[in-house]
């Protein structure tokens, strides 16, 4: 019978979209990056979502996150992901976690619950720890890499960690994760060398963050803003997706 997953059931076939519908798959950011990977997700057919995000959404989230719009700033993420979400496919399970994942709330999830883990935060300390709790899981889980302050969305490519090169935060990355013990990462990753961002302090979030009452991490305290645009995060974001969808689909886990 005819449904909105047809064409994607006419590349995979009905065994494919069964084992899509049944799968759970969580979702860690949902910002340039996380926020179109949850999207195609849902719009690939996967049953269950868990969206973990703390953040609002802010001003300068619209060149960039598919759930920011101006209507939405100041609203918290997930709720906006899971407006949007439920309007795609109203069938699917939505589970919000206002939380920003780090080592000293991991134990608040259980890894084993999922079919597959996205990783779409930016700092390394929680990063890591999604790695080695999805390896003591035994749980699929694909990480992004840097996507600030790059240009070229054809740039990037899926790999091993251990075989990356030039992006700074895999190699913190492979470095950390050896000493943990882990031995393979799927990631996404660029060999574009990172611009500088241009010192302008006129439209730095730096001297003029706008960021709703009660963010926790304002720009302010980074010690660094990155700068984005439109094209490179939601690239990650789709790769990303379609790893996912390739490795439950075509049963590759």
């Amino acid at each position: 019978m005819l449904n909105q997953f047809s064409r994607t059931q006419l590349l995979f076939g009905s065994e494919a979209m069964q084992r899509l519908a049944e799968s759970s798959v969580a979702v860690f950011g949902i910002g340039g990056v996380g926020s179109y990977t949850a999207e195609a997700l849902v719009r690939s057919g996967v049953g269950t979502l868990d969206l973990i995000d703390d953040d609002k959404i802010c001003l300068t989230n619209l060149n960039r996150q598919v759930f920011a719009t101006r209507k939405t700033v100041g609203q918290y993420k997930v709720d906006c992901a899971e407006q949007r979400l439920l309007e795609i496919n109203p069938n699917i399970k939505i589970n919000k976690y206002k939380k920003f994942y780090l080592p000293e709330n991991q134990d608040e999830f259980d890894f084993t619950q999922y079919d597959y883990i996205v990783d779409a935060i930016d700092t390394v300390s929680g990063k890591i720890a999604l790695a080695v709790n999805a390896q003591e899981a035994n749980t699929p889980i694909i990480s992004s890499m840097g996507a600030g302050n790059k240009l070229d969305p054809t740039a990037f490519e899926v790999a091993d960690i251990y075989d990356t090169s030039v992006c700074p935060l895999a190699k913190v990355m492979r470095r950390e994760l050896k000493k943990h013990g882990v031995k393979s990462l799927k990631v996404v990753y660029s060999k574009e060398p990172a611009l500088t961002p241009c010192d302008d302090m006129s439209i730095s979030c730096k001297n003029n963050c706008i960021c709703p009452p009660g963010t926790a991490r304002k720009c302010t305290q980074r010690r660094q803003v990155p700068g984005s645009n439109a094209f490179v995060p939601p690239t990650v974001g789709l790769i990303i997706a379609g790893e996912v969808i390739k490795d439950i689909a075509l049963n590759r886990l």
